[in-house]
């Protein structure tokens, strides 16, 4: 479990963890010695503090009433509950997301989805709010204009999972690349282009705040890099029945594509690059095992 084999990395940056379920004290404990958590899991099993904090998901509450058989009312339960339906025992349970709380118990920042089967990982959280990662499998390259290094927040994903492609980008010195903007004046914008893979989503690329950078001689502002920075690619592996049932052939996802940029600098802009880039990860099949509430 992502959580437990970030645990030391995550109290280095001065984060603790909790996870709060609508389970029982058994069935967590279960869990917990099945996984080998040892960080804490906090039963609620009235709900209550779910309640408070805002996130029941009363949809469940919805197929146990009179309405259960509205195609509305199926249809928002196999996105917000379960694609197998809402039997009783799924009451009290909360939209799945992640709260990051200071010490003085504000909530700083936080993470839902929209479909319940998709899920950020921790690591795509902390590259998120622009923590740092050890890079885990790193490609690592050079050209004449900047070196990178490239790696996903993740080795290993499974159905439903939210995360990231970073790309570190450092420009050599005298070196701007072009960010986006600078394509109305005619330059290529740096881009990080991957190849569609079947049941795998991908987001719009986040691309860091640029700088202007002056061209007196032609009297040009043009947003640029001229200092490292970082490119996020997120992905989500689909969370659907027949994305799992065709995954779950597989032990590996490779997504591939390539880094565009166009670099210049003080006296001339020199032709565009196109540098592929491949990353290979494991999937892993969910853990559906549980005993009784």
């Amino acid at each position: 479990m992502e959580l437990q084999d970030r645990l030391q990395q995550l109290s280095d940056q001065g984060i603790g963890v909790a996870a709060i379920s609508y389970d029982s004290e058994e069935v967590l404990a279960d869990f917990a010695q099945r996984r080998g958590i040892t960080f804490p899991l906090l039963s609620d099993d009235d709900s209550e503090v779910i309640t408070e904090f805002g996130i029941l998901n009363t949809v469940a509450y919805e197929m146990q009433g009179p309405n259960r058989d509205d195609p509305e009312v199926v249809a928002d339960v196999a996105k917000y509950v379960s694609v197998f339906g809402a039997p009783p025992m799924i009451a009290g349970t909360p939209f799945p997301g992640t709260f990051m709380v200071d010490r003085r118990g504000r909530v700083t920042s936080r993470f839902f989805e929209e479909f319940y089967r998709e899920r950020n990982t921790t690591a795509n959280i902390l590259l998120k709010l622009g923590g740092g990662l050890s890079p885990i499998e790193a490609v690592r390259g050079e050209t004449a204009h900047l070196k990178l290094t490239a790696y996903p927040s993740n080795p290993s994903i499974t159905i439903g999972t939210r995360f990231s492609l970073a790309v570190e980008i450092e420009p050599n010195p005298n070196i701007h690349i072009y960010a986006p903007g600078a394509e109305e004046m005619g330059y290529r914008v740096i881009s990080f282009d991957l190849a569609p893979v079947p049941h795998v989503r991908y987001e719009p690329v986040e691309f860091p705040e640029s700088e202007i950078y002056y061209f007196e001689p032609l009297d040009e502002r043009v947003p640029t890099y001229q200092r490292p920075f970082t490119l996020l690619q997120e992905a989500v592996v689909l969370g659907g029945a027949d994305a799992e049932e065709a995954l779950a052939q597989l032990d590996a996802l490779t997504l591939s594509g390539t880094l565009n940029y166009q670099a210049c600098d003080d006296k001339i802009c020199f032709e565009p690059v196109s540098l592929p880039l491949s990353f290979t990860l494991d999937l892993d099949l969910l853990d559906r095992q549980r005993v009784n509430r």
